[in-house]
């Protein structure tokens, strides 16, 4: 019976004999294993979590250029790589663009390096789009070499960037800290790459579409007509977020006496509604304007009332602005408030200034409130700059500081022609824009 039930038998245990290496192992080797495998597990956990994280990076975005950077960066982040390039590639199989890491574009331009041409081992791969590892640069008969002056490097691995079944691209990466690139650090750009090739399609398409919508926005805005005795300058840029489209207008009313009557506002709201609202109001403000010869302060409250009536009051803000002979010869800006920010008047030798008044309420809340006219002369070669708040907002600036250094602009640029004025004042933005701006500048001709 002992022998039945496991007692002092091992044969009949079934366990073996403590000397049976076979089948017994000592506590220390199996926790060293399990250890091993744990190890292992985690080592795989972290790359998986890092491949998640790079996949998010590059994702992040819809600028093409920037996914195209943080794809190359995350790539060499992943593996270890201490340079990174991303060819792009068109119909023909030809180099039209390469994106760096580690040996930077600045490095390209100060050099004036071409583009590769696609032969040696980086031909073989658009010639065949497989991952390609290669352990020694140097001695691989295929290498094409360096350009003289361009670091040297040693182990590199190659993956293709797809879209759909056409080949966007080539992910290089080479000289891996600790050694040659593995079959792991394939698979894992592999991956990458197929997650680069949707982020790279996303961009492209919201690339069109910002194009389009920023096509549809234009073709809202007037023509500018050429005035005889006025320089007349206009600048329409969409916001940098999505979506780029919104209700900012621009508007140039040549009245029957002759005076330029200038607009600018903006409907509230950033999308396709603000954008339509915007044509309404811009299209029924300039047929009052140009209809009734009163002042600026009864055309928007004629306009405001009829807002009401037929559309419910959309909220927006406007000025409109005349360019009068003054009383005493000369030229005078009279102009009226929706709730728009000021007028901003650039004199050369002088500091820039807002021209603070009574804005009044925005159109569409409360009609039957009384409107301001303001006065102000207009010296000789001075300019009249309106706006949209897209030109002064920023998220990291106070309104008060971001008025301020578009005035600082405008005075360092009082005597410059008019477009570069313009373009200075959106140069300051360094092509981000919380918001949409519309700006229209006028300057009497000498």
């Amino acid at each position: 019976m002992p022998g039945r039930l496991g007692g002092d038998d091992p044969a009949a245990s079934g366990m073996g004999s403590p000397q049976d290496g076979s089948l017994f192992h000592p506590p220390g080797e199996d926790l060293d294993r399990i250890k091993e495998g744990l190890q292992e597990v985690a080592r795989h956990y972290k790359a998986l979590r890092e491949l998640l994280d790079a996949v998010l990076a590059i994702n992040a975005d819809l600028d093409l250029r920037k996914v195209l950077h943080t794809i190359v960066d995350s790539a060499c982040g992943l593996v270890g790589a201490r340079y990174g390039a991303l060819g792009v590639l068109n119909e023909e199989g030809r180099f039209t663009e390469l994106i760096v890491s580690g040996y930077g574009e600045d490095h390209l331009a100060e050099r004036g390096d071409p583009l590769p041409h696609g032969g040696g081992i980086l031909g073989d791969l658009i010639r065949d789009p497989r991952p390609l590892r290669v352990d020694d640069l140097t001695a691989d008969p295929r290498a094409a070499g360096f350009p003289e002056g361009h670091p040297t490097m040693t182990t590199m691995l190659g993956v293709p960037i797809r879209i759909r079944r056409t080949v966007y691209g080539n992910l290089y990466l080479t000289d891996k800290a600790g050694g040659p690139f593995t079959y792991v650090d394939e698979e894992v750009m592999t991956a990458l790459a197929s997650a680069a090739g949707v982020a790279i399609e996303n961009a492209r398409l919201s690339q069109r579409l910002c194009s389009a919508i920023e096509d549809f926005q234009h073709r809202l805005l007037p023509e500018m007509p050429c005035l005889e005795d006025w320089e007349v300058e206009t600048r329409y840029q969409p916001s940098t977020l999505m979506p780029r489209i919104g209700g900012d207008w621009y508007d140039l009313i040549c009245l029957p006496n002759g005076v330029p009557c200038l607009v600018v506002g903006d409907a509230m709201g950033h999308d396709v509604q603000a954008a339509t609202v915007m044509a309404q109001i811009s299209n029924m403000l300039r047929v009052i304007a140009y209809d009734e010869h009163k002042p600026p302060s009864c055309v928007l409250q004629h306009l405001d009332s009829v807002l009401h009536t037929l559309h419910g009051g959309p909220i927006a803000t406007t000025v409109v602005v005349r360019l009068e002979p003054g009383p005493a010869g000369g030229t005078r800006l009279r102009w009226a408030s929706a709730g728009h920010l000021p007028p901003l008047l650039v004199i050369p030798g002088e500091q820039a200034r807002y021209l603070y008044a009574d804005v009044g309420v925005p159109l569409g809340v409360d009609p039957g409130l009384p409107r301001l006219d303001h006065e102000e002369p207009l010296p000789p070669g001075a300019t009249a700059l309106l706006y949209t708040d897209g030109l002064v907002e920023h998220r990291h600036l106070s309104l008060d500081e971001g008025m301020a250094q578009v005035a600082d602009v405008a005075t360092a640029h009082a005597t410059a022609p008019l477009p570069r004025l313009c373009d200075a004042l959106l140069a300051r933005g360094n092509g981000v824009f919380d918001d949409d701006v519309a700006m229209l500048a006028a300057r009497q001709r000498t």
